[in-house]
């Protein structure tokens, strides 16, 4: 089996959706009105600003994805990172976020930003352990996120 991580093409824009709807539901959180837009626009909302997705494939089928978002000030926001609970645990969630980093090393930024929420203790592990510290609470259009995170680059 081999995992692969890829740029977003118009072809994952099921999976895409899915996976995120997938993850929410699992954690038991509402799609949000924000979660709709970067869903079902992802070429607009997140590509068209100059972010990125990058999926992880598993033997061609998506199996998990991550997108960068631009933030516009020399900082992107890691979101909407999730892997099928059957490919957990084989590095996909490290090798999406190394996949971000770099783009957003490439696109000059100098820092990574991130929100989650307290309830997501793996995910919250991944992200300390990649370098990310925690931040004070802050405004957020997520009714879900409690936990803000930046790394630097």
């Amino acid at each position: 089996m081999t995992l692969s991580i890829v740029p977003y093409e118009p072809r994952h824009a099921a999976a895409w959706k899915q996976l995120n709807l997938d993850w929410l539901h699992e954690g038991g959180f509402a799609v949000e009105a924000k979660d709709h837009k970067v869903l079902d626009h992802p070429d607009t909302a997140i590509i068209a600003p100059g972010g990125y997705i990058f999926m992880a494939e598993l033997d061609g089928v998506a199996v998990g994805c991550c997108a960068l978002m631009a933030m516009g000030d020399g900082r992107f926001e890691v979101a909407k990172m999730t892997i099928t609970p059957a490919a957990r645990g084989q590095g996909a969630s490290r090798r999406l976020l190394e996949a971000c980093e770099a783009a957003a090393r490439a696109a000059g930024a100098h820092r990574l930003y991130l929100e989650s929420s307290s309830t997501l203790k793996t995910a919250r592990a991944l992200y300390r352990s990649f370098g990310f510290v925690d931040l004070p609470p802050r405004p957020t259009p997520y009714a879900r996120a409690d936990v803000f995170m930046e790394k630097t680059l």
